[in-house]
């Protein structure tokens, strides 16, 4: 590979690392740049997979740096995520339903619209807090991790609207769970693409450097930032996405 595709690489990285930490939506913008650099879809699948995996350590060590951390919770929710992700990525079916982007991209909006509702204040403000309990959480991390295991794209927004609504989580603590969660699953879905020979060892290293920078300074920007910052950033995700896969545009 030339020098200038790597450099790419790491600037998509990057970017994409910044957004899927704090929202989500990261790897609709890395898997065609990675498909457009000649990767077919299950080996651009499993490359950008690299890159994640890599992305959310950065994250958490960012996340814990700053004292924003409950990882016994997290642990607790990321198993529910694990049979659902292996499954899927043993599936590794290509979704290209246009109904199912359609009503994907219409329930996005509808999280936009509900992060702007005013409402109760929800709080996870330390980490020997529990979480407000909700068995509807358990079925949802199943359907989710399933999705995860095998398409990933867009994952973060569905885990945000699931964190939130459900266990009624400030956003800070939703994207810090988001992270370890994405982490704990991606372990063994990107086995399953490793053994299949569907990683690019060289373009996923260098992807996933950018992640990592991104991932470390998103997790700092949503620290600080609190949920103010969150909200708008997850609302110009969703609405671009939407927009995508509604086909508004490219």
């Amino acid at each position: 590979m030339d020098l200038w595709q790597l450099g790419l690489l790491f600037l998509v990285g990057s970017f994409a690392g910044f957004i899927n930490v704090m929202a989500g939506g990261g790897s609709t913008i890395t898997l065609p740049v990675l498909i457009f650099m000649g990767l077919n879809s299950a080996l651009a699948n499993g490359t950008n997979r690299l890159a994640i995996f890599i992305q959310n350590i950065f994250a958490i060590w960012s996340f814990r740096r700053q004292r924003v951390h409950a990882f016994r919770e997290s642990l607790k929710l990321s198993v529910w995520t694990l049979p659902g992700a292996i499954a899927g990525a043993l599936l590794a079916v290509r979704i290209s339903d246009v109904w199912f982007q359609r009503i994907l991209a219409l329930v996005m909006i509808a999280i936009v619209v509900s992060m702007f509702l005013p409402g109760a204040q929800y709080h996870q403000s330390r980490e020997d807090q529990p979480l407000r309990k909700s068995w509807f959480i358990y079925p949802a991390l199943f359907g989710i991790g399933f999705y995860g295991g095998f398409i990933q794209a867009g994952v973060g927004f569905l885990f945000m609207a699931a964190l939130y609504h459900l266990l009624k989580v400030n956003l800070v603590y939703v994207n810090m769970h988001k992270v370890f969660i994405v982490f704990i699953y991606m372990f063994p879905t990107l086995l399953i693409f490793i053994v299949t020979g569907n990683v690019d060892w060289l373009m996923g290293l260098s992807l996933a450097a950018g992640n990592a920078f991104g991932a470390w300074w998103s997790a700092r920007l949503a620290v600080r930032g609190g949920e103010k910052v969150i909200r708008w950033v997850l609302a110009i995700a969703l609405i671009l996405m939407a927009g995508k896969l509604l086909g508004i545009y490219g």
